[in-house]
């Protein structure tokens, strides 16, 4: 899943560092982004690492508008004390703990019934939300369409980036992409030094810009045929937004969602040596406004009366409509869940929806109980679990959910 970006994170670092004797000349901004590299997911440094992106890499700012889109507080409630996995009875306490959850709020009917903070972090915090961040770019992806910056979906990549022709994604249906079903080869093997994930480190950690990885992959099976989770497919949708709409994906996203959402707080993408953001997993924001953006996508794209993603593309995005993306009946297992338009479906579905970043970032949708549910985390077991912390995440919010209507309801009853 998300973790295609980041597995044995420690080893590729060493890697990256190994290799920057070989540069002829390594400026000190790269040496410090080599050295943050290496120590960013270490159990000692992981959870300040994740509420710290900007002071170890460069960023660009998305700044809050002065309107803020108010959470009501609503009737507290309890979490369960335990949720079931697989037959088996899980602690709340203990996994929320073990996971390393740095913030988890819930809203039910747009009010805030549950908001807590962990591990020194607290409602100010920008946490960076890895894969999440694909949800994000995914709306701004709908927008475009609708404004007519888009032609159509199943236009081909190189229609907006030609310097993509020749790669892997030369015609590659914009639909596809955004389906992780573009085809295209991505070597996950870390222990190769020419490997594809280890190219996408030494583009980032060395200066060269992330453009450039994307133009050197090549394509593997037809496009539309087969779910492969490449994050370089959300990286081409930001190259695609940036030259459909002439701006950058940070100016979209402020001038497109952060402001009209009323988001409460500014975040930051983090960006390569040329300032392109990184779009497959590098925006920080606080817990309040990732659980905002849920909402917004509760509401079927509207604050209020306004209407920012198109309810369509709501839908679109959150509904598998072909047999390689739909989700399965086992919920214990990492590929048991589908796949939209970068939103993940999970396993046997009840009409709920999740964006996920690795090391456990979430925000979960369930529109059949009105609630929503973000997550941030360190989990610094992480990768030891063979990422089961993920379904296991989702069985927890469905458990929160589920009890959550239960209270209103009982609340509510004469």
């Amino acid at each position: 899943m998300s973790g295609t970006i980041v597995r044995r994170g420690v080893a590729l670092a060493a890697l990256l560092l190994a290799a920057a004797g070989l540069v002829a000349y390594v400026n000190r901004a790269e040496v410090a982004r080599l050295y943050a590299l290496l120590n960013l997911f270490e159990p000692d440094y992981i959870v300040e690492n994740f509420r710290a992106m900007h002071r170890m890499f460069d960023t660009v700012p998305v700044r809050a508008g002065d309107e803020v889109w108010a959470l009501e507080k609503g009737t507290p409630i309890t979490l369960p004390d335990t949720f079931d996995f697989g037959g088996e009875p899980i602690d709340t306490s203990d996994f929320l703990e073990y996971t390393n959850t740095t913030g988890l709020i819930v809203l039910h009917e747009g009010r805030v019934v549950f908001e807590e903070y962990y591990l020194g972090e607290s409602a100010a915090t920008k946490h960076i939300s890895w894969s999440v961040a694909k949800s994000f770019t995914s709306a701004m992806v709908g927008i475009a369409l609708d404004e007519g910056h888009i032609g159509g979906i199943m236009d081909p990549v190189t229609q907006y980036v030609p310097d993509l022709a020749g790669s892997g994604y030369d015609g590659v249906p914009l639909k596809h992409v955004l389906q992780m079903s573009s085809g295209v080869r991505f070597d996950e093997d870390y222990d190769a030094f020419f490997s594809d994930i280890n190219r996408m480190g030494r583009t980032i950690a060395l200066g060269t810009p992330i453009a450039d990885f994307v133009g050197s992959l090549r394509n593997e099976v037809p496009p539309g045929t087969r779910h492969h989770y490449v994050s370089m497919d959300t990286q081409v949708l930001a190259m695609v937004l940036r030259e459909a709409t002439g701006q950058t994906l940070a100016a979209l996203t402020e001038e497109k969602l952060w402001k009209p959402i009323g988001m409460e707080s500014d975040a930051y993408w983090m960006v390569d040596s040329t300032g392109m953001e990184l779009a497959f997993g590098c925006l920080n924001a606080v817990l309040r406004d990732y659980a905002r953006f849920g909402l917004l996508y509760m509401n079927e794209g509207k604050r209020g009366d306004t209407q920012i993603v198109p309810a369509e593309w709501v839908r679109a995005s959150t509904s598998p409509d072909a047999p390689h993306v739909m989700p399965g009946d086992d919920v214990t297992a990492v590929d048991g869940l589908g796949y939209g338009y970068q939103w993940w479906i999970p396993a046997q579905p009840h009409g709920d929806y999740i964006a996920v970043g690795v090391y456990n970032q979430f925000v979960y949708v369930c529109p059949k109980h009105r609630v929503v549910i973000a997550k941030t985390s360190a989990n610094a077991h992480y990768l030891d679990d063979d990422s089961i912390s993920e379904p296991q995440a989702i069985e927890l919010f469905r458990a929160i959910a589920e009890a959550t209507s239960e209270i209103s309801v009982q609340t509510i009853a004469p």
